[in-house]
């Protein structure tokens, strides 16, 4: 016979257990500590940290009269589909150096480790370690990847390395990593390690680091990707109304002029970054930020150089300043969605840039629109206008 329960007191207590059982579930690999995980080979390690960013974990023994350091490291990847990797610099406290283990799931569903000797940011690929490595396997339960292996450490007596960590989003078929995020946490997932007191430091820089590039890119966002389009909006559609002349070019000149400062600005600290940032290249935000700040340089300076209206050449630097105009135009627009792409900021971001351009280019139509219907109808009103009919004397 089926019984119903209809108790409040025993309907709660279900509702709490079901409720406890689920939440546990989710949330007992993120309460874990490094000194409560287990492995399947029932294998102890003599130190382990709970790493400060990603959620990561590392174990390790140290073998000082073989040099050998086994290792154990832990992290769910940022997606099902993603990688894990951990990492020894023996050169610098980046990535760029870095001599990494990587591990994902093959489309067979096995586990796969792999090495990456990444000699630069923009050289990532696989091949052998500057140090030996054996015992490389990973495991995969509970949507946390683990990475064992033992290596011999780069050089004898070695008792302190630089570690990177990393989390990434996906693996391609034939097994090429895709890029990590530029979030604080991963790009403060490195710091120096002492294989024998167990002490870490580091993890920091990250926020630093995020922090300049986004007022990078918010600054550049302004300066190319709103104030010169609106600049140019104003230019085009404001001096078709009479009583707009001379405010027009007033408003005009201030948006460029205030544009050109705050892109300066934002450039320089792209440059700063570049600085900062030894090995890593994004070639085409950079040959285009370049572009847009010559081009600038130049369109501001003409400004000195503009012959009165009625002067002869007046036409050609129309011509030029219109063309490079509408040049910064383009090339700033395509260059703020490029440095999203590469900042991967939250999605109101993108979305927030797109409407904003969106509604700029729905004014510029609409005010397309009313400026031919004001000049086509100034010159049907011309064409319109009667003859003097008033009688000429005749010629003698």
């Amino acid at each position: 016979m089926l019984h119903i329960i209809t108790s409040p007191s025993m309907a709660s207590f279900f509702f709490l257990t079901f409720f406890t059982l689920l939440t546990t579930s989710h949330l007992s690999y993120a309460q874990l500590t490094c000194t409560t995980q287990k492995f399947t080979n029932n294998k102890l390690y003599n130190h382990c940290n709970d790493l400060p960013h990603l959620n990561s974990y590392l174990h390790w023994s140290l073998d000082a009269s073989k040099n050998t350091l086994s290792v154990a490291f832990l992290a769910p990847p940022s997606t099902a589909g993603g990688w894990i990797s951990w990492a020894i610099n023996p050169t610098g406290d980046g990535m760029a150096g870095a001599q990494a283990l990587l591990a994902y799931k093959a489309s067979n569903g096995s586990m796969v480790v792999k090495t990456y000797n990444i000699s630069s940011y923009s050289s990532i690929v696989e091949g052998k370690l500057g140090f030996d490595v054996t015992d490389k396997r990973a495991e995969y339960s509970d949507g946390v990847m683990k990475i064992f292996a033992t290596v011999v450490l780069p050089g004898k007596g070695v008792t302190v390395v630089n570690q990177v960590w990393q989390v990434g989003p996906s693996v391609s078929p034939d097994g090429i990593p895709a890029r990590h995020a530029f979030q604080p946490a991963n790009l403060g997932a490195k710091g120096r390690l002492d294989l024998l007191s167990g002490e870490s430091s580091g993890g920091g820089g990250g926020g630093s680091v995020t922090k300049k590039r986004n007022i990078h890119g918010i600054l550049n966002a302004v300066s190319w990707g709103v104030l010169f389009p609106v600049g140019i909006i104003i230019a085009r559609y404001l001096r078709a109304f009479p009583s707009a002349d001379p405010a027009w070019f007033y408003l005009h000149a201030f948006c460029q002029v205030s544009a050109y400062a705050i892109g300066v600005a934002g450039w320089g600290t792209g440059l700063k970054l570049g600085s900062d940032s030894k090995g890593v290249t994004y070639t085409t935000h950079r040959s285009i930020g370049i572009a847009l700040f010559s081009l600038a340089t130049v369109q501001v300076f003409a400004l000195f150089l503009r012959p009165n209206k009625e002067h002869k050449f007046r036409i050609y630097w129309n011509i030029y300043h219109h063309g490079i105009g509408y040049a910064i135009l383009v090339l700033g627009v395509i260059n703020v969605f490029k440095g999203l792409n590469i900042l991967s900021p939250e999605n109101e971001w993108r979305t927030s840039y797109i409407v904003v351009i969106s509604t700029l280019g729905a004014i510029a139509l609409l005010l397309e629109v009313i400026t031919w219907i004001i000049i086509l109808n100034r010159k049907s009103s011309k064409s319109s206008k009667p003859y003097d009919n008033k009688q000429q004397p005749l010629a003698p």
